[in-house]
């Protein structure tokens, strides 16, 4: 019996061990580490590797397009590299080792953006402290599934309920925030830092407290990938009725379900919508489309002007686009505002200029923010953060 139990004793211990492999394979190797004056030091083990770089948004005034530092290689094997002193961001980056793109194996932390994934750190003290998780009341992130009878299937969509929604008993605004193309119902609560911006802000008394609702815009997936019944499918760039009106055409759908089972303000005056790139595009649609239904409109780097395939797509959406514009400046509305960087696009850029030139033309009024850099994150979170501070007031 003694012996018995000695064997699954030693058989347990066995497979824990195998079990647990990865919880005792700790890295040694301290990477990114953020040294004093805010510069960053990367590091990783490659004995056998030729050549090794870093790249990513690793430059303040440069990140519109990935930057490429070489790396050095010292007698243990070991690859590094210092960046010069960065600003106070959110930073994306990856490894390339002999031609194959690796995240940095020392930092469990990373976002999936399309297929790719990537590491990421920040640097504290200046606004990338809206993006970190500070010692607030914090809000909850649920991801929900709804009937969408325009789609003919469930659907996924993520929202925020600002703290004390649970026990408050009132009825809130609500935001609805469209990612760009190639992204879905987790992009903004990623990349976006979403829920960290506006549990910080609402620390601050910057804004009002409101739910926020994560739309999926592929309008041909159920969810974002691995998250839907087609399994772990290879995430892609673009998918069938990207930006053919569909989406816009089934948004009611999305409102339904929000306002039938969440305490919301279910008026005009309680409700604004806002979308980078693809999801700008689809704001300015949907708050055409229906033209009293929003008071608050965002366009973020809004993709106005582009079309995929080169044509506009046959659909009640993008029909009488003036007539609608018209009708919605009729109609009245608190906020148009769009934010765009100096080195968009020019596509997109070009776009929002002949966009804003109608509104003038038709005498709306709306405000405009542009700021360095181009189609970016770092744009698109500094846009939230403007943006959601002018909302139901």
């Amino acid at each position: 019996m003694r012996r018995l139990f000695l064997q699954v004793f030693l058989g347990l211990v066995t497979f824990s061990a195998f079990a647990q492999q990865d919880l005792f394979n700790e890295n040694p190797i301290v990477s990114p580490k953020i040294n004093p004056d805010h510069s960053v030091t990367f590091q990783v083990k490659a004995p056998a590797a030729s050549q090794v770089s870093v790249s990513g948004s690793l430059d303040g005034e440069k990140a519109f397009a990935p930057i490429t530092y070489e790396m050095v290689k010292n007698e243990e094997g070991v690859w590094s590299f210092t960046t010069p002193v960065l600003p106070s961001e959110l930073y994306r980056y990856h490894f390339i080792i002999d031609g194959a793109r690796s995240t940095d194996p020392g930092n469990a932390y990373a976002i999936r953006d399309v297929g790719n994934l990537s590491s990421i750190f920040i640097i504290e003290g200046g606004k990338a402290d809206h993006y970190k998780v500070q010692q607030v009341a914090h809000g909850t992130v649920a991801f929900r599934w709804y009937d969408s009878p325009g789609n003919g299937k469930m659907r996924r969509l993520g929202v925020y309920t600002p703290p004390g929604y649970e026990t408050s008993g009132e009825n809130y605004p609500v935001l609805y925030l469209l990612h760009g193309i190639g992204g879905d119902e987790e992009a903004w609560t990623g990349s976006g830092r979403a829920a960290e911006i506006f549990d910080n802000l609402l620390a601050e008394g910057k804004i009002k407290p409101m739910i926020v609702v994560m739309t999926n815009g592929n309008v041909s997936q159920e969810a974002a990938p691995g998250k839907g019944s087609d399994g772990f499918v290879k995430p892609t760039f673009m998918l069938p009725h990207t930006m053919d009106g569909k989406f816009e055409e089934t948004f009611v759908d999305v409102m339904t379900f929000v306002e039938g089972n969440y305490r919301t303000q279910a008026t005009k005056e309680g409700r604004a919508i806002a979308g980078l790139s693809m999801g700008g595009f689809h704001t300015a649609n949907i708050s055409m489309y229906y033209p009293n239904t929003f008071d608050y409109i965002g366009l973020f780097s809004s993709a106005l002007g582009v079309r995929p395939g080169g044509e506009t797509p046959n659909s009640a959406v993008y029909q009488n686009q003036d007539e609608k514009l018209k009708l919605q400046r009729d109609n009245g509305y608190k906020l148009y505002w769009m934010g765009m960087g100096v080195d968009d696009m020019p596509m997109i850029f070009n776009g929002n200029k002949d966009f804003r030139k109608k509104m003038d033309d038709f005498g709306m009024k709306y405000e405009y923010l542009e700021t360095e850099g181009g189609h970016t994150w770092n744009n698109w979170r500094d846009y939230l953060v403007v943006f959601s501070q002018k909302l139901f007031k």
